[in-house]
């Protein structure tokens, strides 16, 4: 599906947002990144026209005579961050999720994300309405792949997802959403072979794509099927679990046991790596919401914490706070020390394994899980554990920017800093590319050539996460 440019400018509840909004606007001496992976560029002048990139050049080149000039010494420009596992939605407690309909979208702009795909949706027709309201300019929020509801089956721990359990319902829902205008899809823990396969050849059919947090069905297998994309990494691939069964989903802490005991770099992992290059299919990094389930390991970000109601706070401190107690066996009631540090390590192990073989790795933050993990803020610490996983800060950058665009088909348009193409760009405060935590200091985000100031958007906003 064709990538909508917004028809018209800003609307009345968008204006308080926008710090910047000229015909011409010439970004000089600033330092670009741009995205592709090449080193820093220092002392540049970016010029946008009407929505776009003009040109990129050194700050001694001509500027247009009736340009908005900004003097950008000592800041950095990247592309607009296209997040690739976000939601609209945050958990509520007891398996419901509230969608964020007010304060997501805000966050998302405000942190650098310029471009998203739902990777699921909990209210895809309110997630529909989000994104044409933002395309008219009536909301202010990044460019938006709406993913229809989640293809699952029956089993699901929430009873917010479908229980698709034929390959005609797959079919028909397939069929039903992408009328509706959802473009991609995504399946999830107890979906069938037969359901996945039919759900697969129907958006393929229909020309989108399919990605899955599997379960029920294997790396290796779904990639056999023509999956598109796999989420979260090694965590959740069940192929080598050794009570597997299938189309069966099995206790996540017994995979998790015994995966532990495997290494990344041995035959099992590395062909199935091999597997999933051969047949093209990307992986999407979530690293914040995995982090966040190793005791003690995420920042407490003052921000987030803002950001964050009370009573969505004080759950993630004590869901938090429970992860430093060991857990206890429900059949056997043996005290066990919990996995997931050792399976945090090995995700990151492997992402770095799948892009050194040549694969496509993808990047989002998944605000789930326990909670603390809120767009924007979230997308910027997915790309700092990318350079604590061993990715050169431009590298990482590259992955949360370029790689997310040509998965969704739009690197000609998104993903870069270069002429031609859509003025979708971060401002930021000193030099990531030399010290990523600088990544958080974003002042201001353009998206279709109008900047709008990150500290209003999110002000706008402090204390509604778990809300609305």
């Amino acid at each position: 599906m064709a990538r909508l440019a917004m028809a018209q400018g800003p609307g009345a509840e968008v204006k308080p947002f926008v710090k910047v909004n000229a015909p011409v606007v010439a970004l000089r001496h600033v330092r670009v990144i741009d995205g592709t992976g090449a080193e820093a560029r220092a002392d540049q002048t970016v010029v946008l026209a009407n929505g776009k990139i003009a040109s990129v050049g050194e700050s001694s080149a001509a500027i247009p005579k009736d340009a908005q000039v900004l003097d950008l010494t000592g800041y950095s420009v990247i592309p607009g961050l296209v997040g690739m596992h976000e939601h609209m939605f945050y958990p509520a407690g007891d398996a419901v999720y509230h969608e964020m309909a007010i304060s997501f979208p805000r966050l998302y702009l405000a942190g650098g994300v310029t471009t998203i795909r739902t990777a699921g949706s909990i209210e895809p027709y309110t997630d529909l309405l989000l994104k044409k309201g933002i395309d008219r300019g009536e909301i202010a929020g990044p460019h938006m792949h709406v993913t229809g509801p989640y293809l699952e089956g029956p089993g699901s721990f929430t009873p917010q997802m479908t229980e698709l359990k034929t390959a005609e319902e797959a079919v028909a829902t397939v069929n039903f959403w992408v009328d509706r205008g959802v473009d991609n899809f995504k399946a999830y823990n107890y979906i069938s072979h037969a359901v996945l396969q039919a759900a697969i050849d129907a958006a393929h059919k229909r020309g989108v794509k399919l990605t899955a947090h599997l379960c029920s069905i294997g790396f290796r297998e779904a990639a056999a099927m023509g999956i598109d994309n796999l989420e979260h990494g090694l965590d959740v691939d069940t192929e080598f679990y050794s009570g597997k069964k299938p189309d069966q989903c099995p206790d996540g802490n017994a995979v998790a046991e015994e995966l532990i005991k495997m290494k990344v770099s041995e035959a099992p992992i590395q062909d199935m790596i091999k597997d999933l290059v051969a047949h093209h299919v990307a992986i999407t990094s979530t690293l914040p919401v995995e982090e966040t389930f190793v005791a003690n390991r995420t920042p407490l970000d003052p921000r987030v914490l803002e950001a964050m109601s009370a009573d969505a706070k004080n759950q993630y401190l004590l869901d938090r706070v429970a992860l430093d107690l060991p857990r206890r066996d429900r059949k056997t009631g043996e005290v066990r020390p919990r996995p997931w540090g050792k399976t945090f390590a090995m995700d990151m192990e492997f992402e770095r394994s799948f892009v050194k073989a040549g694969g496509l790795l993808l990047a989002g933050l998944d605000p789930t899980g326990i909670g603390g993990i809120v767009p924007g803020f979230g997308d910027q610490r997915e790309v700092e554990l990318l350079v604590e996983e061993g990715f050169t800060p431009v590298e990482a950058i590259k992955i949360a920017t370029y790689n997310g665009a040509q998965y969704l088909g739009e690197l000609d348009k998104i993903g870069t800093v270069a002429a031609g193409k859509e003025a979708d760009l971060v401002v930021i405060k000193g030099d990531p590319s030399s010290n990523i935590k600088d990544i958080e200091n974003v002042e201001m985000v353009f998206k279709d050539g109008v900047g709008y100031d990150s500290g209003k958007l999110i002000e706008s906003v402090r204390g509604l996460v778990g809300i609305r």
